[in-house]
């Protein structure tokens, strides 16, 4: 009898984080099918099942185990403090959330100098964000704050309940649309920014880094234990890491006469060591390697003075097939 492995469930994100993932995983190699309106296209590998959900319902929903791997934003792994392992920063979705005051708060550029003048005034101060635990957790971080009001765990306000001491700062849980609830519905928002456009439409300014955010990919922790879903997942992460650490790198190629070739190959960066080609004249190399995009500009002078007929691919992935291995022989505890 054959038993057939559980395929491993992937939730991949809905929103702001879809585009980026879809585009990821298409340059992986994974070819999924359905329209806009499907939470759950297939793909190419029948081993994966694929489900489209919210970022911010996925860390706590593979941390409980109802899903093996997903793709969320670190914001979110944070806000929920879900139980998982981040198996990779996937570089992409990069953004702040910030807290944002009204531009004309001229005298206001701080949480501090926020407190402090909330506080000479009386006046309770309103906050609005999506990130409750977050918003929370830097408030009671300002050293002001802990001198006004000490230990006290600013009010949280949801639709069905709240917590917290402190009554004279109130956190106010939005759905959507935060940017619009100032000046009337709250006074300051702690919300996602990328460009700082949207703040500046709504006449917000950003006075304060709540912290820095990109897409990332996590995995329950039993589901890493178990040998085939880790054998799966390990081959999702390795094509997922190969396209991230491909968008950093150039392949390279140049002819060199052989009198060239000592000189070159030592200034030359690898990625490991360059490979190294005769050609069908005895006095020229063909030379191959990967480099950092970062670096292709400073040895260019190098490689015109040095070699001849340079050509340059950006690679689809580059797989660290040796790092990869090492990983999970120690998840393994091997």
């Amino acid at each position: 009898m054959v038993i057939k492995m559980d395929k491993v469930s992937f939730i991949i994100p809905k929103g702001h984080l879809a585009e980026g993932a879809l585009k990821l995983l298409e340059r992986a190699g994974y070819r999924i099918l359905g329209d806009d309106r499907t939470y759950r296209p297939s793909i190419n590998d029948p081993k994966i099942e694929l489900k489209v959900l919210r970022p911010q319902e996925i860390p706590v929903l593979v941390g409980d185990g109802l899903h093996d791997i997903g793709i969320t934003g670190s914001d979110w792994l944070r806000e929920t403090r879900a139980n998982v392992d981040v198996l990779l920063d996937l570089e992409y979705a990069r953004v702040k959330l910030v807290l944002a005051v009204p531009k004309y708060w001229t005298g206001i550029n701080s949480l501090s100098d926020l407190l402090e003048d909330f506080n000479r005034r009386g006046r309770v101060l309103r906050v609005s964000t999506e990130y409750l635990n977050i918003s929370a957790e830097h408030i009671m971080s300002n050293p002001v704050y802990r001198r006004l009001y000490g230990d006290r765990e600013p009010l949280m306000v949801t639709p069905w309940w709240k917590k917290g001491e402190n009554s004279m700062v109130v956190i106010y849980l939005s759905f959507g649309a935060t940017e619009a609830k100032p000046p009337e519905d709250a006074d300051a928002i702690i919300d996602v920014m990328e460009t700082g456009e949207s703040l500046e439409r709504n006449n917000l300014k950003p006075i304060e880094v709540v912290m820095e955010s990109t897409a990332i990919l996590i995995a329950n922790k039993r589901s890493l234990m178990d040998p085939e879903k880790r054998e799966k997942i390990y081959d999702v992460l390795t094509l997922l890491r190969g396209v991230v650490d491909g968008r950093k790198k150039l392949h390279i190629f140049v002819n060199v006469h052989r009198d060239n070739l000592p000189k070159l190959l030592e200034r030359l960066p690898a990625l490991k060591k360059p490979t190294v080609s005769p050609l069908s004249d005895e006095n020229w190399y063909s030379v191959n390697t990967v480099i950092d995009k970062d670096q292709f500009i400073e040895i260019l002078p190098i490689l015109r003075r040095l070699a001849q007929g340079l050509v340059v691919y950006e690679p689809r992935q580059v797989l660290p097939l040796e790092e990869i291995t090492s990983e999970e022989n120690s998840a393994r505890g091997e």
